[in-house]
């Protein structure tokens, strides 16, 4: 008899994903201004403190999926998770900039073993014959919390106070880890290892797809950034912010049918398809400036439309990547496949924001945007050569 994919289990791993994420994207846009009004720190000092999170983030990926493949998932899962909720309390006794960057690091820290523990049991508690599509509305819960996540926490920032900010976060956190905890897991049997051995901590059948995987999220790294500023260039009247939202209803979209293909085997064709459709989407959006010449009108058009391309190309993409990675693991290698996956896309986005800034400040925004199209279309050629030939010689499933 099939499994049902909408069980408790499954249902309490979405919800409490969701909430995890909310409080993350709750604070995310606020903590700039409570750098500047509490601290009058600029923009170096806000780089900082933000850059910190993300490299304690990529430094713990690896280490986390060997965590969850030796230890019991559940309980690492709920104790990152309760030391991600404890660490909100924290933010209201920075009193210095040096103690904001260690509480940013201890986050970081329990930010990125939370996310490759929730990125692992949704494998264990999804049914085999639904992976691709449980993956995919796993995800879909990432995307609503990004997309109203940081208007919330605004809203709360204009009329309420950072510590309101903090404690909401920490009561979402909160909530999650009781969602988490409902989670009923099955008993793993221990796995005999040698006791030095690199698959501890990367998936080394993995790597090619992490460097296809990597010039995706280079792309992305750079229209989540500075796609607000690039509008202000072209002096687009709409906001930047409705850039988001098209584009969240293209992701959201595209994971739907994605999952479905993945389960039908069609894991490498839906890949090529989503980058093939990000290729020809970021094109257009290195070129849109070219269309505001002709008239603000249908300059605003194509940047809806090429939103919406984004959404569908990278929501295709990813839940995909996930479960490529997950069928080249054994089931023993669900935590360490889930953590190469996270951070091939961790070093592509520090990389694409990197990079993303000194490009627009050299040359133009639209000289980013058409080097981003050429990163992908080069994950698109290397995949269709290299990734997917390896693949179908070593997949488990």
């Amino acid at each position: 008899m099939e499994e049902k994919l909408f069980n408790k289990n499954y249902l309490c791993l979405c919800a409490a994903n969701f909430l995890f994420f909310f409080s993350f994207y709750l604070l995310l846009p606020v903590l700039p201004f409570f750098i500047i009004e509490q601290f009058q720190g600029g923009n170096a000092i806000i780089g900082t403190v933000i850059s910190c999170y993300t490299l304690a983030t990529l430094v713990v990926r690896p280490f986390s999926g060997y965590m969850m493949d030796t230890f019991k998932r559940k309980p690492l899962y709920l104790l990152a998770l309760s030391l991600f909720t404890a660490i909100f309390c924290g933010y209201p006794f920075a009193t210095t900039i040096t103690m904001l960057i260690i509480i940013r690091v201890v986050h970081g820290l329990a930010f990125g073993l939370t996310s490759v523990g929730g990125n692992t049991l949704v494998i264990d508690v999804v049914p085999s014959e639904h992976r691709g599509e449980g993956i995919g509305y796993y995800g879909v819960a990432n995307n609503i919390a990004m997309a109203v996540g940081p208007m919330v926490g605004l809203f709360v920032y204009e009329h309420l106070s950072f510590n309101a900010i903090f404690m909401g976060c920490m009561g979402c956190s909160f909530l999650a880890a009781l969602f988490a905890s409902r989670i009923q897991t099955k008993v793993r049997p221990p796995v005999k290892r040698p006791p030095i051995s690199l698959d501890r901590f990367i998936l080394i059948k993995g790597l090619l797809a992490g460097v296809s995987f990597l010039l995706l999220a280079f792309a992305y790294g750079q229209i989540s950034n500075y796609i607000a500023l690039y509008a202000k260039e072209m002096g687009l009247t709409i906001s930047s912010g409705l850039f988001f939202t098209v584009y969240a209803v293209g992701l959201i979209a595209s994971r739907l049918f994605a999952g479905r293909m993945v389960d039908k085997g069609k894991v490498t064709h839906t890949i090529a398809l989503g980058l093939g459709i990000t290729v020809f989407a970021l094109l257009g959006l290195g070129l849109c400036h070219y269309v505001n010449a002709i008239g603000p009108t249908y300059t605003a058009v194509a940047f809806l439309l090429i939103a919406l391309c984004c959404g569908l190309g990278f929501g295709a993409a990813f839940p995909s990547f996930n479960a490529l990675f997950i069928n080249l693991g054994t089931n023993a290698q669900r935590g360490t496949a889930t953590s190469t996956y996270l951070t091939s896309w961790d070093l592509g986005l520090g990389i694409g924001i990197f990079s993303g800034g000194m490009l627009a400040e050299h040359f133009s925004f639209a000289a980013a945007y058409l080097v981003a199209s050429a990163s992908v279309m080069a994950s698109l050629i290397f995949f269709l050569l290299v990734v997917a030939p390896h693949y179908q010689r070593n997949k488990l499933r």
